[in-house]
């Protein structure tokens, strides 16, 4: 098997945990589906001990507060889930949201030079979010930085039920 097959080819957000907020939430989340599907790194922990190579289709959802995470191959046979704790993310998903919201404003009426401090304060918040995620994903999932970036922006979609 090579390298390129630990990668997601499908992902789906549990429907049931949605509510379309706006158009921007949308955007952000078509977006992040997308260029998620065009590059990732995506390799379970337990693919060495069960010789589950990919590529998989994986469903997010939020239950009770925390992510689950449901793998199948391509085949749709289930591979694994697991559940992962958002507690340690709900004030970098709240600070998260709030940047955005600013940021969707001042897109709409500020100048380029606040558009763009905004916009730095919106990345910087989202890469750190990415960096903890890929740590608290590595012993279920490995990822690279951009895939973790992706998923962050997934589970702040998820999480604006409680938002």
């Amino acid at each position: 098997m090579t390298a390129a097959d630990y990668r997601i080819i499908e992902i789906k957000l549990d429907e049931r945990t949605i509510l379309w907020r706006n158009a921007d939430i949308e955007q952000e989340r078509r977006v992040a589906i997308f260029d998620l599907l065009e590059g990732n790194e995506f390799k379970p922990a337990s693919v060495e001990s069960h010789g589950n190579h990919g590529p998989y289709k994986v469903l997010l959802g939020v239950e009770e507060g925390r992510l689950t995470v449901d793998i199948a191959g391509k085949d749709d046979k289930p591979l694994e889930n697991f559940v992962l704790a958002l507690a340690p993310f709900r004030r970098t998903i709240r600070d998260y949201f709030a940047i955005c919201d600013s940021y969707y404003q001042a897109i709409r009426a500020a100048s380029p030079q606040q558009i763009e401090t905004i916009d730095m304060a919106r990345r910087a918040i989202h890469n750190d979010a990415a960096e903890a995620l890929k740590e608290r994903l590595e012993t279920k999932v490995a990822v690279d930085f951009d895939t973790a970036r992706r998923l962050f922006t997934l589970i702040c979609v998820l999480h604006i039920k409680g938002h």
